[in-house]
């Protein structure tokens, strides 16, 4: 097939596009307005670029994001094959070295014969038949051009960033290395304990922190996954202690007991050589986060390779604007990543994916690629193009939308392990009918 498919952004759900659709023999054009136009998240122009956390959360297959793995492996996925060439340590959760991964995947996309990478903002909807995965900070051209097409207004939400430290910096004879309850992957975290009057100095400080906006937040504006530390810290003193603070399964060497609070850190590449703060996505000002964040035992000298950020997220009505293959109704034009509310590093990849499918499927003039429901990747998509859906929120992909089991089961553990087993085989039922689509996966 000789027609040219143009994707606009370069990102989780557009690289994985561009990928998927060259493997099937379908010219690209992969639009990336980096380094030409710069947005508040990104630090780099490379394709993939993970702009927060590490983290590509759980690997278990009882877990609902270890089970869209799953489920993109077995569709050929591009970029979670890459993401675990360069995994680094980080107990049952699948986090990459942020550097590698990207390279790895802008390699890949440059010298692949069939993707043209140009370097350019896109600022109006493309002709023919074409993926915008413009992200959350899609280009205000872009996206007014978007929103005049489908004639909804934009719709939006706060989201947030976390610091990273020096490993060079920090204290080692206050932070030590472990996992909760010694679990398989024991060490794969660098804890920094605080005891009660250390957690109230940092609680009282943190939640009077300068912020870059100022405002308070109304609780719709914030995405309940990336909601900043300081506005959890407001909803009561011990929220961080019961929350990405929790000592639970943890022991202080220094004392040998369990710590009052505990900041946990997690290794950002193979080298070790830099450190997320996990769950300190923050509003702070850059010198407010210098100040509060040393506070913490261990961090009294730390140098931040990169302060937290917030910026905010737009993303469009797709239940009410889109169709069940994210395309625009009367268009060749589909919407992939995070800019359709499926929010998520997985699940942008798992969209770009789609996107590419479906796309390849319209011009093959084969059947649409529809997931079943039962499976964490299908019940994603219904949730995000079913109609019926009201104030729709951004939604990483979980066991609370997929429909529920015939034979109910009372247990979580054993009930999420039935969730996943029907899953898989349905996922597995699905490829085995759609040769002309997966044949080449």
């Amino acid at each position: 097939m000789g027609t040219q498919v143009t994707v606009v952004g370069a990102g989780l759900a557009g690289s994985e596009c561009a990928l998927q659709l060259a493997k099937r023999g379908i010219p690209v054009k992969l639009y990336e307005q980096r380094p030409c136009a710069h947005t508040v998240a990104h630090h780099t122009d490379r394709c993939a670029e993970l702009v927060c956390s590490n983290s590509l959360k759980a690997t278990r297959l009882d877990s609902a994001s270890g089970l869209l793995k799953h489920e993109l492996h077995a569709m050929g996925s591009y970029l979670i094959e890459a993401a675990e060439a360069h995994a680094v340590p980080a107990g049952g959760a699948l986090a990459v070295d942020r550097e590698g991964f990207s390279e790895a995947v802008t390699a890949a996309i440059e010298y692949n014969p069939l993707i043209e990478l140009v370097r350019e903002e896109v600022h109006a909807l493309p002709e023919g038949p074409a993926v915008i995965c413009a992200g959350p900070l899609c280009s205000d051209d872009l996206f007014k051009a978007l929103s005049e097409r489908l004639g909804s207004e934009a719709l939006s939400f706060f989201d947030a960033a976390a610091p990273i430290v020096d490993a060079t910096t920090l204290d080692r004879t206050k932070v030590f290395s472990q996992s909760r309850y010694d679990e398989e992957g024991a060490g794969d975290y660098l804890n920094c304990p605080m005891d009660r009057e250390e957690y109230d100095r940092f609680y009282d400080e943190l939640i009077g922190a300068k912020r870059v906006i100022a405002r308070d937040f109304e609780q719709a504006d914030l995405f309940c996954a990336c909601q900043p530390v300081e506005e959890v810290a407001r909803t009561g003193r011990d929220s961080l202690r019961f929350g990405a603070l929790k000592p639970v399964g943890l022991t202080d060497p220094r004392t040998g007991r369990r710590p009052w609070a505990a900041v946990q850190l997690r290794a950002e590449n193979a080298e070790k050589s830099a450190y997320n703060l996990v769950g300190f996505q923050t509003n702070l000002t850059w010198p407010e986060q210098k100040r509060v964040f040393r506070l913490i035992p261990g961090l009294e000298e730390a140098d931040f390779f990169r302060y937290g950020v917030m910026h905010r997220n737009s993303f469009v009505d797709a239940p009410h604007v889109l169709d069940r293959t994210f395309a625009i109704p009367g268009t060749q034009i589909r919407l992939a990543g995070q800019i359709t509310g499926t929010e998520g590093y997985v699940e942008a990849i798992a969209s770009g994916l789609l996107a590419a499918l479906n796309t390849y499927a319209d011009l093959a003039g084969a059947d649409s690629v529809v997931l079943p429901a039962t499976t964490s990747f299908g019940s994603l998509v219904a949730y995000a193009t079913n109609p019926e859906t009201k104030d729709y929120q951004p939604m990483h992909v979980n066991f609370g939308i997929i429909p529920p089991l015939e034979a109910p089961v009372r247990k979580k553990r054993e009930r999420y392990a039935a969730y996943s087993e029907r899953a898989q085989q349905a996922m597995e039922g699905y490829i085995a009918q759609r040769p002309d689509i997966f044949g080449a996966a």
